[in-house]
């Protein structure tokens, strides 16, 4: 790297340079980007895109003082390179690396976390009114784009923003990154120059002064009024934001800087509640991303850019490809299946299923709250609705699951992606409490398979009840357990003993089965594959109880309230004091970076199992004295 990029350590730098030199800039922070992505892995597509929009807010705005909340934070590279992180950037996602997402804790700069979408209105505007209540000469700046716009809170925020409190409307910028056409007329000249005519003192000054005189005649005024809304409506589609009381200014090319950085000036010199809709590329200057943003849209391991990414190998299956393989053979055998997501059909293996079974396949865009109140509409008529959700993104679909489809006891299958660490993703997509928030809901059933095979068995299990049934899974592969093509479902609420041994029984919730088992032959201990963690299977709890000296459970999910609790309120409620152990993931956020080790620093691997037994319970010749 070379050039102007080097010498920008803070937007401070950036904003010192000339304004012809920008176009220089963004041509070096793209391919510095690109160069990064390509060795670290992450998303790329949408980085790719907001380039010259990230250069433009942090020329035009005093950040950190003004305040920038990016949505979805997953386009925020080239932010973190601006704002004095260019040198760590080939840490990216890694264990004591930066985050791939924005991040209170990691600079100033990043005035709010926003890995889970839609939030970034909401929270600046809050940082809007604080400023107002403070005396602050501050502005907030919300960005929001790649799908964030389709969640419903972005819209409550928007109904909640857009009118003024006791007569003051806090100075709030919201940026719509419009980078998938969806609400876009092309974009040109004309609406170039609209844009900059409609954030102008010209435009302002006639529209404030034509009130004025107006107001005194409302027919006048009203007439006006709609002239007004109707004749930008017939060039912009603005007008469902003038309604919720934001200036609308747009749609503008977010590429443009000659356009973006007048515009942004414009707007930022203003009160009150403004809209600026940019449109941007996804990929923009990276011919193979533009042509192909899906496959782009992020890296999951090195690339040679030349050459883009290398065609995947051959492997053993992960655990989402064995959900939509199921979803389409279950589909061919009943009619009644519905499947649905929330704006995630690659990530949640459905493209097979959406080309066979276009009619019941339904992405519902990013808002989880919906898809699953959608899905008990469905199961209220006899249908047998699907939802295939990550296990951190039901979390947003909370009330849902209990309101409308546990107290109505509506047989909706919920497909757990992504339970467990997730690796670079990090903290905020680690599925680490669905055992806990699905379990203590009446109603609820939860499965966890060890392997792809019992995988499939136990969404077919979970298919055939009559009431919730969430199947949570891992990200990734498996141990390649052989699949079998049949449609078999497990006797209900029933676990398995694996391994026959003495003193300690192994109790494992999942594919952490797996180290147990070779943990349990080390220590000569039984190990059990409980699949079910609700209905737990009391009577093979309880027999365990009898015949060894003391419990283990094993679970990728927070202990609180989690597998090994349910264990623990079995013995309870049957007066059995009997030793128990729970192993789990901690009472912290666990960090990214690779899930293998994450887990090992956890104790969760076969060797940490095989020495928390043995801290807990003593050396293995004896372990007579946890009775004593």
């Amino acid at each position: 790297m070379s050039g102007l990029l080097n010498k920008i350590d803070s937007p401070a730098d950036l904003r010192r340079l000339p304004r012809q030199d920008l176009a220089a800039v963004a041509v070096e922070l793209r391919d510095f980007v690109l160069q990064t992505v390509s060795q670290t892995g992450g998303h790329l597509g949408s980085n790719l895109g907001t380039v010259e929009l990230t250069v433009a807010l942090h020329y035009v705005f005093n950040t950190p003082h003004d305040r920038i909340v990016w949505d979805v934070g997953h386009q925020t590279y080239p932010h973190k390179i601006l704002t004095g992180r260019r040198d760590r950037m080939h840490t990216l996602r890694q264990l004591g690396g930066i985050g791939g997402f924005p991040r209170r804790d990691e600079s100033e700069y990043d005035t709010f976390g926003t890995a889970h979408s839609s939030t970034s209105i909401s929270a600046a505007y809050g940082m809007a009114v604080a400023a107002k209540l403070k005396g602050e000469d501050r502005k907030s700046v919300a960005v929001i784009g790649d799908g964030a716009m389709s969640a419903g809170m972005a819209f409550e925020a928007l109904n909640n923003a857009g009118v003024s409190h006791e007569g003051v409307s806090p100075d709030i910028l919201v940026v719509l990154n419009d980078n998938d056409m969806s609400i876009s007329p092309p974009v040109g000249a004309l609406n170039k120059y609209l844009a900059r005519l409609m954030s102008g003192n010209f435009y302002e000054a006639a529209r404030q002064g034509a009130k004025a005189v107006l107001k005194n005649a409302p027919p006048l005024f009203e007439l006006a009024r709609r002239f007004e809304e109707h004749a930008k409506g017939m060039v912009v589609p603005g007008t469902i934001f003038e309604e919720f009381g934001f200036n609308y200014v747009g749609p503008i090319d977010g590429h443009d800087l000659d356009a973006l950085i007048p515009t942004l000036e414009n707007l930022r010199a203003k009160k009150g509640s403004q809209f600026l809709h940019v449109v941007t590329k996804k990929g923009y200057g990276y011919k193979l991303a533009e042509a192909d943003p899906v496959k782009y849209h992020a890296a999951s391991s090195k690339f040679n850019p030349a050459e883009g990414f290398p065609p995947s190998k051959p492997g053993k299956p992960t655990f989402t490809q064995v959900f939509g393989q199921w979803l389409c053979d279950m589909a061919e055998a009943d009619e009644r299946l519905v499947g649905i997501t929330p704006a995630m059909r690659e990530g949640s293996g459905m493209v097979e299923f959406h080309k066979r079974f276009p009619k019941r396949y339904h992405d519902v865009g990013i808002a989880e709250q919906h898809a699953v109140t959608f899905a008990a509409g469905l199961a209220c008529e006899g249908l047998k609705p699907v939802v295939a959700i990550y296990s951190t993104f039901l979390q947003r679909g909370y009330d849902q699951l209990i309101h409308d489809v546990a107290l109505q006891n509506l047989p909706v299958v919920f497909a757990l992606d992504r339970g467990g660490l997730v690796g670079a993703d990090g903290a905020t997509h680690a599925g680490v409490y669905d055992i806990a928030y699905v379990r203590c809901i009446p109603n609820c059933s939860m499965l966890t398979p060890s392997d792809e095979n019992e995988c499939r068995q136990a969404l077919t299990t979970a298919f055939r009840q009559d009431h919730p049934v969430a199947v949570r899974y891992p990200r990734g592969a498996g141990v390649g357990a052989a699949i079998e093509s049949a449609l078999t479902a497990w006797p209900w609420g029933k676990g398995v003993v694996r391994e026959h041994g003495s003193r300690i029984a192994i109790l494992a919730f999942g594919t952490l089965l797996h180290p147990a088992l070779a943990a349990g032959q080390r220590l000569g201990a039984t190990v059990v594959d409980m699949r079910f963690v609700k209905p737990l299977d009391t009577e093979l709890v309880l027999e365990l109880a009898r015949t060894h000296d003391a419990l283990v459970t094993v679970e990728e999910g927070c202990t609180m309230g989690g597998a090994g609790s349910a264990v623990l309120e079995c013995l309870a409620e049957a007066g059995v004091t009997e030793p128990v152990l729970l192993l789990g993931l901690p009472d912290r956020f666990i960090e990214h970076g690779d899930a293998a080790m994450l887990l090992s620093m956890c104790g969760l691997d076969a060797a940490g199992i095989e020495t928390a037994i043995l801290q807990r319970f003593g050396g293995r010749p004896t372990l007579a004295a946890v009775n004593s």
